[in-house]
């Protein structure tokens, strides 16, 4: 394995709401990237008709939720008031500081006729000094996202800064967080803007240096190396990371904090019912007895 790369992350499967999904983080030998704490590979999938994704309204504290689609829809609703459907290449970004509800389903429409799913769900732990902020929502279409074109390679900007650009996701701390295809024979080299970095790879080929990635699997990047990615038949990859967070985090279900006790009052208001209601929605996710989400 090549110096610049710290560790290789092999996913897990999970099934999330009726769809397959590869969780590559957290992971034991990397619980954090930069601030992701979470990383899920939805798909891809093909829905019957009349079938889709169902996540019943359920919590989280202390993070923020990404949610990014290379095909299909989901229909957000959260218990700030939110209903945004989310169509490939925008970008949801939900804060829940200290406290939010939501559910993610299939859009009417594309429930009826079916049809595909794809996508990547990440959580993005906030620092100390924001954990507990208002919760809020924003969406990003595809379009206002930074585009970055370079020797066969295009990328999205999804969230904070890289190759001179900025992404208008507002963030809590510093960011990578990007989306790149690769064409047949592009290049890529990765500079050390960012403290922490990760690569995983969506589908397709792709060197990591003089190392290989399988698809679904992530590569954690050593601090400040500058590394070299291509692919000789083409790809679809994701580039995460940023500063390394100031403190220990705990997770639990779908809680992040810096302290246990958070999590436990976050179990209590949940199981309450005193967290918030996502409006026109009556089903919601128990506190499961223990584990991840």
């Amino acid at each position: 394995m090549p110096s610049s790369i710290r560790s290789l992350l092999k996913p897990s499967l999970r099934d999330v709401g009726g769809i397959a999904v590869r969780r590559v983080l957290p992971a034991v030998a990397a619980r954090l990237v930069g601030p992701f704490i979470f990383f899920d590979h939805m798909g891809p999938a093909v829905l019957a008709p009349g079938a889709g994704l169902d996540v019943r309204p359920h919590p989280h504290i202390g993070l923020a939720t990404v949610t990014y689609l290379f095909d299909g829809a989901i229909m957000h609703r959260d218990s700030v008031g939110s209903v945004q459907q989310i169509m490939p290449g925008d970008v949801n970004w939900m804060t829940a500081g200290r406290g939010i509800v939501h559910s993610e389903r299939t859009p009417d429409a594309q429930r009826a006729s079916g049809g595909p799913m794809h996508g990547i769900q990440t959580w993005v732990a906030l620092p100390l000094e924001h954990e507990d902020t208002e919760p809020a929502f924003e969406h990003h279409a595809a379009a206002t996202l930074p585009r970055i074109e370079r020797d066969g390679v295009t990328l999205d900007l999804i969230a904070g800064s890289a190759f001179g650009a900025r992404s208008p996701v507002r963030t809590f701390s510093p960011t990578l967080y990007a989306a790149a295809r690769f064409a047949p024979g592009g290049a890529l080299t990765l500079d050390a803007e960012h403290e922490e970095r990760g690569v995983y790879l969506v589908e397709g080929d792709l060197t990591v240096d003089s190392q290989a990635l399988a698809p679904g699997q992530m590569a954690v990047l050593t601090t400040a190396a500058l590394v070299t990615l291509t692919s000789a038949a083409g790809a679809t990859v994701m580039l995460l990371g940023g500063a390394k967070l100031a403190g220990e985090r705990f997770i639990e279900w779908n809680f992040v904090a810096s302290a246990r006790e958070k999590i436990e009052q976050a179990k209590r208001a949940w199981t309450d019912q005193t967290m918030g209601k996502v409006p026109g929605e009556t089903e919601w996710i128990p506190l499961p007895a223990h584990g991840p989400r």
